[in-house]
């Protein structure tokens, strides 16, 4: 399998999993925002990521709401499903389910709770990408998962055929440039952090994994287009409007601050499940004036091929 193999590009939401106010899983609601992304135009799907709670659901409401992904989409767009588990043992089983439930390709983070070495990193994912013959992406978020993927980790499991993309959420764009260097076009690259996204494209990102498109899908995906056609005067005019959003998703409470900017645009809801509390005080009230803002001064969008 080789990068040519998928058709990974554009923005792919890291869909946020709906839950009713007794913090049971709505898959109704997460079904339907499912299918309000894909009508607005979204490139593909990542569920149960880190937006989508992962770590909050029991196995059997992970295949759920990649079940529901998989209506939603309709063969439309690409889903991927995160992969987020104790130990790699785990993390194989659940990609054989996923497997079973029809995923287009798995985003497998690093075995959590443990800070794994260099080489233990490299062998929890070379060993779950030969478990399956899904295309693998490979998510690399220090700050949240305290393991750090490097350019020279990846550089080791080259010769892993279905080790196809890279996710960065380190917000080092350098990595990009050091990874091209190394190995070529060998991994489709995809930005993970939202307030350096229009870096990351500039510098090959051929993907945007990115929160706040849970809020603004539309926005996202005519700021990734504008960027990829290198349209960069209209790219950063949306980008500084959309800024004080997408720094929202650079917080250690980043979860609870885009499902309330999903709330907030009518587009879902703001439950999230414990340990993870509502935003109160200072807090709250500085994600309602960053929305209330972006809401005011909203633009009108170039156009960019978007589908009606």
């Amino acid at each position: 399998m080789s990068r040519n193999a998928i058709h990974w590009s554009g923005v792919f939401p890291a869909v946020s999993t709906q839950f009713k106010a007794d913090y049971s899983l709505d898959i109704e609601a997460t079904h339907k925002v499912m299918c309000n992304l894909v009508a607005d135009g979204v490139c593909g799907l990542v569920v149960c990521g880190t937006v989508g709670e992962n770590t909050s659901m029991s196995a059997r409401e992970k295949l759920a709401v990649i079940e529901a992904a998989k209506d939603a989409a309709r063969g439309r767009v690409p889903v991927i499903a995160g992969i987020a588990e104790f130990t790699t043992a785990f993390a194989r089983d659940m990609v054989t389910e996923a497997a079973r439930a029809g995923v287009d390709g798995v985003m497998v983070m690093p075995a959590l709770v443990y800070s794994a070495k260099p080489h233990e990193a490299a062998a929890h994912f070379r060993d779950i990408a030969t478990a399956t013959d899904l295309p693998v992406m490979l998510y690399n978020n220090p700050p949240v998962y305290r393991s750090d993927i490097t350019p020279d980790i990846l550089v080791s499991l080259a010769d892993c055929e279905n080790i196809v993309c890279f996710k960065d959420s380190s917000g080092d764009t350098r990595r990009f440039i050091d990874l091209r260097n190394a190995v070529g076009d060998r991994f489709v690259l995809f930005a993970g952090l939202d307030d350096v996204v229009l870096e990351s494209i500039a510098v090959g990102a051929d993907g945007w994994i990115s929160g706040m498109s849970n809020a603004f899908p539309k926005e996202g995906e005519t700021l990734f287009r504008l960027a990829r056609q290198r349209r960069f005067d209209e790219a950063l005019a949306l980008y500084r409007w959309f800024m004080p959003l997408l720094h929202l998703d650079a917080r250690p409470d980043l979860v609870q601050c885009i499902k309330l900017c999903e709330e907030l645009t009518g587009r879902g809801s703001a439950v999230t499940r414990p340990p993870r509390m509502p935003l109160q005080g200072e807090a709250l009230a500085q994600v309602m004036t960053v929305v209330a803002q972006a809401m005011a001064t909203r633009p009108a969008l170039p156009d960019v091929g978007l589908r009606a």
